[in-house]
């Protein structure tokens, strides 16, 4: 135990500094709630993780009205549909049309360079390349946690709140006791092999197809750079892969007699991007309060990552200044019930999405059927694209 740490006070000590944490700090900020945020990596290393977002109208606003930055308008890409393509055959669906929303493809790092820059602007205590070690005192009005930074500096955050927004591997989760918490997770038997790619677009919208060979994602990033997946084992290596290879592979899923052909290019990223739905319940012990990955994960297949961590953020964002402002903790103490709400609609849709674009592994053939089935029904029913639509752009935030 650190003898002499040097002592931070705060209200609200922020564990994690990626765009869940940057958000709530910005918006704590923008009310003058004093706040700390304390990251384990570099900053140059999450400028650089290549990971795909696509925002709901919602998360938009949140960037754009806060006063975070308008480059997600000027350099993100708005869509108002996808494609689902199954039997070699595209169905486009019309999310204008049908629910009257759009989404926005930016890139996740991208968030981050926005919400990073925003608070740097602003003056905000955000230190990167700090390992947390221990949170204490969790339970009562005056917890802390301790943090080492990269000099090998050892600090004392004294807060009001403590919030855990780090990530999937959360150090600030696995500090709630095992007797007040209950984890629910499912483990998929399969993984999507992502490529970034230099190539134009190669359709107008995002392609989700079901195909016998296994799923595949034709999405995009800019009118140079597309992102593409396709389903493979979760132990898949992907230096075993040529460029060639899997363009071929690519191009297999989205066969048809339509002639659909994708527009290939040279491949300059390639990840194996692993599965699994996680909830933690509850969300919050003490004065603990876990936002974003650290309290529940999704599989990416119904685009909800980054937004259920924005909505997560907002919730508690409005919990802490109603607490601030007047004293009162019924809005912190409602935090968990109300954001787990949304959570598990969430965690339905991106099961559901799942289950209905993948290919069983093992080749079950009813399973197979099934999905077709579904789609077939999603498709065919103005009611059936509807639901689908809404889920995809997302619901009102709470």
């Amino acid at each position: 135990m650190v003898q002499n740490p040097r002592i931070l006070k705060t209200k609200v000590g922020i564990i994690g500094g990626g765009p869940a944490g940057l958000m709530l700090s910005h918006l704590l900020a923008k009310t003058g709630i004093d706040n700390i945020v304390v990251e384990m990596r570099d900053h140059e290393t999450i400028r650089n993780t290549h990971r795909a977002g696509i925002l709901e109208a919602q998360a938009v606003q949140m960037l754009t009205e806060s006063g975070v930055d308008g480059r997600v308008l000027t350099h993100g890409d708005e869509h108002a549909g996808i494609d689902l393509r199954f039997n070699g055959e595209s169905h486009p669906l019309d999310f204008r049309d049908l629910v009257d929303a759009t989404v926005t493809l930016y890139a996740q790092n991208e968030v981050f360079v926005d919400l990073s820059a925003a608070r740097h602007r602003d003056q905000g205590d955000v230190r990167y390349s700090c390992e947390v070690t221990e949170i204490l005192d969790m339970e009562t009005t005056t917890p802390k946690f301790r943090f080492t930074d990269a000099e090998g500096t050892e600090f004392e955050v004294h807060a009001d709140v403590i919030v855990g927004a780090d990530g999937s591997r959360s150090f600030a989760r696995r500090q709630i006791p095992e007797t007040v918490k209950q984890d629910f997770k499912v483990t998929y038997p399969f993984a999507w092999f992502g490529i970034l790619t230099e190539a134009p677009k190669s359709a107008p919208e995002l392609i989700y197809a079901n195909s016998p060979h296994g799923f595949a994602l034709i999405s995009q990033r800019s009118e140079t750079v597309q992102r593409m997946y396709f389903q493979c084992d979760p132990n898949e290596d992907v230096n075993a892969w040529s460029d060639d290879r899997i363009w071929a592979e690519l191009q297999k899923r989205v066969d048809g007699p339509d002639n659909f052909q994708l527009k290939t290019g040279p491949i300059f990223d390639k990840t194996v991007l692993g599965f699994r739905s996680f909830v933690r319940e509850p969300l919050s012990h003490g004065r603990l309060f876990l936002i974003g990955d650290a309290g529940n994960t999704v599989p990416p297949t119904g685009a909800k990552g980054l937004n259920l961590a924005f909505a997560d953020v907002k919730v508690l964002f409005e919990a802490l200044d109603s607490y601030f402002s007047t004293g009162s903790d019924q809005l912190l103490e409602g935090y968990s019930d109300l954001a787990l709400k949304r959570v598990w609609k969430a965690q339905n849709f991106s099961y559901w999405m799942t289950s209905m674009l993948h290919t069983p592994v093992g080749g079950d053939p009813f399973m197979a059927k099934r999905a077709l089935g579904e789609l077939e029904t999603v498709t065919s029913s103005r009611f059936g694209q509807q639901y689908l639509a809404e889920s995809y752009t997302g619901w009102p935030h709470a």
